[in-house]
């Protein structure tokens, strides 16, 4: 899935088109992700399992790993990473309590 060939664009138009496509991939994995933490919120017992500050740390460890191995920039991994772990703990949050309610 990861290309280390990156192909040599002609213009911007091509450009564009390729981060058209990585888009719709991140999309879709962010959406497949989205649904693994629906699901988390289930096995939860409380509001400090949903925000889980070690297992945030540990998945922001790995992504930094993975930054250096894809020759990706580790600190806009990071900042990616956290702001998207910040808005799925909300989520999760919202359907923790949902299921808490019921």
């Amino acid at each position: 899935m990861i290309r280390n060939d990156t192909q040599k664009c002609n213009d911007i138009g091509e450009v564009r088109k390729e981060i058209d496509r990585i888009d719709d991939m991140i999309v879709k994995l962010i959406a497949e992700r989205g649904q693994y933490v629906k699901q988390a919120a289930g096995f939860k017992k409380n509001s400090d399992d949903v925000k889980a500050p070690d297992r945030v740390e540990k998945v922001i460890a790995g992504v930094r790993a993975k930054a250096e191995l894809y020759r990706a920039d580790p600190d806009i991994a990071e900042a990616v990473y956290r702001t998207m772990i910040n808005c799925f703990i909300g989520a999760e949050t919202i359907e923790f309590n949902s299921k808490k309610e019921v």
